[in-house]
């Protein structure tokens, strides 16, 4: 068994115990592989191993490795997703809409207009997530929850037709107490039910919160879907924090 077989086979354990402690089941929870830094035959190794959902970090870097991986892509049988998580500015949204098949980071209107603009002369439908801030770090991205950036894209994502909105994201605080960690995701699940709400045009169903220091909390606050990077795949030469 390979090391990422067997990093794989323990975090299923751990997910699945989390699961447990929450009452959910193991099929609520969808597992994101984090590839950033990790070259295209690492990624096939996960896909081999019957992961099929990825997170790139930016969009330069995946450029370099996405058509290595586009067979993988195109198969019919268990075909893989990548979606980019971090940061996008949106001088770079036509080459993420070309690119991704998801963008898990939208923390603006002018953002979510460029790449409908761009998915629209792709004649694709791009799946995104709206990342929100609730941490006070100042290297965390995303909307402020009450602020007009985040009543304006809410109001206006129904109407842009190449995007499929999918749900909420966010990065937790590092290095703070367990306590602290389970209300930001806390407040994650609070904001995705009152936005649910009040615009009943969107779908809000996804929640991606959760890496590898802390998904089991993420869990049982209510993620569907956890971003696992150096549990999986081990340690980076360079770590961000979206992994």
């Amino acid at each position: 068994m390979t090391t990422l077989a067997e990093n794989l086979e323990r975090l299923e354990t751990e997910i699945a115990a989390a699961c447990r402690r929450a009452g959910r089941g193991r099929g609520e929870v969808e597992l994101m592989a984090v590839s950033k830094t990790f070259p295209a035959a690492t990624v096939a190794e996960a896909a081999a191993l019957g992961l099929t959902l990825f997170g790139e970090n930016r969009v330069q870097e995946f450029a370099s490795k996405a058509a290595e991986l586009e067979p993988l892509r195109k198969r019919t049988k268990k075909p893989i997703g990548m979606h980019l998580i971090g940061h996008l500015q949106s001088n770079k949204a036509a080459r993420a809409a070309e690119l991704f098949d998801g963008i898990d980071s939208v923390d603006s209107l002018r953002l979510a207009e460029r790449l409908n603009e761009a998915a629209g002369k792709l004649g694709k439908r791009l799946s995104v997530l709206i990342e929100v801030k609730l941490s006070p770090e100042e290297s965390k991205s995303g909307v402020e929850p009450e602020s007009a950036v985040a009543a304006e894209l809410l109001e206006r994502l129904p109407d842009l037709e190449h995007l499929q909105t999918r749900g909420l994201m966010t990065i937790a605080p590092l290095d703070v107490p367990e306590a602290e960690t389970r209300a930001c995701f806390r407040e994650l699940r609070d904001w995705r039910e009152r936005w649910a709400k009040a615009h009943p045009r969107l779908s809000l169903d996804v929640l991606s919160m959760g890496m590898s220091e802390d998904f089991a909390l993420a869990i049982e606050e209510g993620a569907t879907r956890i971003r696992i990077g150096t549990a999986l795949f081990g340690e980076r030469a360079a770590k961000r924090e979206t992994d």
